[in-house]
């Protein structure tokens, strides 16, 4: 016997097939959305590319990050020093104002930006007021950068062009904990400083406590000349690129 198809029926059926087609398509990938965050922390001491700004004693941190969901971002973050009054200067804390925009393309990820190091009324001649533009690759669990500075890094005189590259890698361990292995070199410009270039190196285990909390414990070293980067109180000389143990607490929300 014939079967008739009637219009409601052919309604229905088409209605019922659209419906498991939108079932058994693939959901689509969700927009990138802009965040803003912040964090505060404490640390055992400050360390920068190896070299110790708080003179090996405690050091207070904070930042706020804004990323947009193009790729672009702006930040602001800041630490309690000491290595400026140390060397004749007036600050007690350093704030950088950095900015850049990261994008991917296919399996690399790359970022590129500039950073202000600040440290308001410091006094010295040069000032220690620092400008760098910076590049990084990532690929994996890998990132090469590249920075320099667009005039004298840090105070040293005639540095223009100073540049610090680095390799760092991040392992996730499970369970939250993470491994950090970090090679860098800073490179200082200028006649006479040269005994300031040095290679530094970190290994970090960090563990992600929840709720915003992550704790680290970090192994950091250089090869710097002895006398290039010291701390002298009467006969007592710190050399402030020594090995040591930095442990610390950060709170992100």
């Amino acid at each position: 016997m014939k079967k008739i198809v009637t219009p409601l029926m052919l309604a229905m059926s088409l209605a019922i097939a659209g419906n498991a087609f939108a079932q058994a398509a693939p959901a689509a990938p969700a927009e990138p959305e802009s965040t803003l965050s912040f964090n505060v922390g404490g640390f055992n001491e400050y360390r920068y590319r190896g070299i110790s700004q708080s003179r090996i004693d405690p050091a207070l941190q904070g930042g706020a990050d804004y990323a947009d969901k193009s790729g672009a971002y702006v930040g602001i973050w800041g630490s309690s020093i000491k290595w400026i009054k140390d060397a004749g200067g007036k600050a007690n804390a350093e704030v950088d104002y950095y900015g850049g925009y990261k994008f991917t393309a296919g399996e690399v990820g790359y970022d590129i930006g500039f950073l202000h190091y600040e440290y308001s009324g410091n006094a010295l001649k040069p000032s220690a007021n620092t400008n760098e533009l910076y590049g990084a690759v990532t690929m994996g669990p890998a990132t090469l950068k590249y920075s320099q500075s667009t005039g004298n890094l840090f105070g040293f005189a005639k540095s223009k062009g100073s540049s610090y590259v680095d390799l760092t890698a991040t392992f996730d361990l499970s369970e939250g904990y993470s491994f950090t292995p970090h090679l860098g070199y800073q490179s200082v410009k200028g006649a006479g400083n040269g005994i300031y270039s040095y290679t530094d190196t970190a290994l970090t285990l960090g563990k992600d406590l929840g709720n915003g909390l992550a704790a680290s414990a970090a192994v950091i070293g250089t090869n710097a000349k002895a006398g290039s980067y010291i701390y002298t109180a009467g006969k007592t000389v710190t050399q402030l690129g020594k090995s040591g143990l930095v442990v610390g607490l950060k709170y992100s929300f």
